[in-house]
């Protein structure tokens, strides 16, 4: 499987994919680096920055929104961090994909054995998705390994890194077969960070993207990889990592047939993707009731035993636990009018309204409730009154996507917090005509912005 996998990532081509695949690829590479923009304003990046700024290291790629110049790896880590800052990244794939595969990809452009064409850049980036999200499903699914522990951006997103960096170099399935067994030894992520709220989950779409860089440019050089890194084997990554719940098959599985980029999502929200069905039906209800905040007596929220163990939180002390929590989610959608980047701020997390609103939000366990089933939402007011709604597919899902116009408005509000506005649309019409362009390293030039 792995000799399988690495032919598909050395010889897959533009033209092998289809129209709206390619269509639905430059949305999502536009809408993280919108993401990114917007972390890389962030106080916990800014930190982040210093440390790589004390390490030093050749000027091989752009730090995004920044004038600083770093080394390959570092970019991949420091641009990660930045483009799952604040749960604005897409999700679907191997959980957050492009948080993970972009900026390992635009780490990596002064290192291409010639300029880079936006063709070969997409190509790299289908693949870098497929790859990982196919890791993931050989674990047995989200939900399954997400469950054990594990936080699959990281520990499925750096095999997602890796392909899409050999494909981008152009090298061979051999060399591409030992880049998927090295970053194996890479992978790791923990979900340990949702009891408390710290801020490792910031960093596990980074580490993957830098683990993924590393795992290629050694391979490249030789470095060998193990052979064995998928089958039933003791050291295996599925055999270690999902050892009861392993479905191998699903690594080759319609492999250039089915493209995994094709399911994944764009938020609209700056918050968990668990939380986005709810949000979407509290919404609902607001507007076809149309009620104000005054009105409302209690939220109810019918869930499983797993999204409450993820997002029932009513920690918002930080960003990253606030994030994280349903009960505020829908504190914001009902208080601000939106779960916005914005409603996220500290005032609006502190603010009395937002901690008396959030008092009023109810979660249950609904036994019926499968690990994956979206939840429910009843609105009560005070009047007496009960409206219940259900979201089965949730907005940005590719069944219920966004439209251009909100994608671009969204993206344009986040990079707008760091770039110049002429800048912001120059980017936008690079990236929506990516296909056409012969040479991409001028997107380096538009994430960057002027020392002062």
């Amino acid at each position: 499987m792995l000799n399988q996998l690495a032919s598909f990532i050395a010889e897959t081509r533009f033209d092998q994919l289809p129209v709206a695949l390619v269509e639905q690829a430059k949305r999502h590479f536009l809408d993280t680096l919108g993401a990114s923009l917007a972390g890389s304003d962030s106080p916990i990046w800014r930190e982040c920055q210093t440390l790589v700024e004390a390490e030093g290291g050749y000027a091989q790629a752009q730090v995004w929104g920044s004038a600083q110049q770093v080394n390959a790896r570092q970019a991949a880590w420091l641009n990660g961090v930045a483009a799952h800052m604040y749960e604005l990244d897409d999700t679907g794939g191997c959980d957050h994909s492009g948080a993970v595969v972009i900026p390992a990809l635009l780490a990596v452009l002064s290192l291409a054995p010639q300029p880079v064409s936006g063709q070969a850049l997409l190509t790299a980036m289908v693949i870098g998705y497929d790859i990982g999200r196919r890791v993931l499903e050989a674990c047995g699914g989200y939900s399954a390994h997400n469950g054990a522990g594990w936080h699959s951006t990281a520990s499925c997103g750096v095999f997602g890194a890796a392909a899409a960096v050999c494909s981008l170099l152009q090298l061979t399935p051999a060399q591409s077969a030992s880049a998927l067994g090295i970053a194996a030894s890479f992978s790791g992520g923990l979900w340990g960070f949702i009891h408390d709220g710290s801020h490792t989950k910031k960093l596990h779409a980074a580490r993957a993207a830098e683990g993924g860089v590393q795992a290629a440019l050694l391979a490249q050089r030789g470095i060998s990889g193990p052979a064995a890194v998928f089958e039933p084997r003791w050291g295996g990554f599925l055999q270690t990592l999902a050892l009861d719940t392993q479905q191998p098959e699903a690594l080759v599985a319609d492999l250039g047939v089915v493209w995994k980029l094709a399911r994944c999502s764009i938020k609209p929200y700056a918050a968990c993707r668990g939380t986005h069905s709810a949000i979407d039906a509290l919404g609902m209800l607001l507007q076809q009731q149309a009620l104000a905040t005054a009105d409302i007596a209690r939220i109810v929220v019918g869930l499983n035993p797993f999204l409450l163990e993820m997002c029932g939180t009513r920690d918002v002390a930080s960003l990253a636990a606030a994030q994280m929590s349903l009960p505020y989610a829908l504190t914001a959608r009902a208080l601000y009018g939106a779960a916005d980047l914005a409603s996220y701020d500290e005032a609006k997390r502190q603010h009395p309204d937002a901690e008396a609103l959030m008092a009023r939000v109810e979660l249950v366990i609904d036994p019926e409730q499968n690990r994956d089933a979206e939840p429910w939402v009843r609105l009560e007011t005070v009047q007496g009154e009960q409206w219940q709604q259900h979201v089965a597919v949730p907005s940005g899902a590719p069944a219920n996507p966004l439209s251009l116009e909100a994608l671009l408005a969204k993206y344009r509000s986040l990079a707008a917090r760091v770039l110049p506005e002429a800048q912001v649309v120059q980017l936008e019409t690079v990236c929506m005509a990516l296909d056409d362009i012969s040479d991409v390293s001028q997107i380096a030039a538009l994430l960057a912005v002027k020392q002062h």
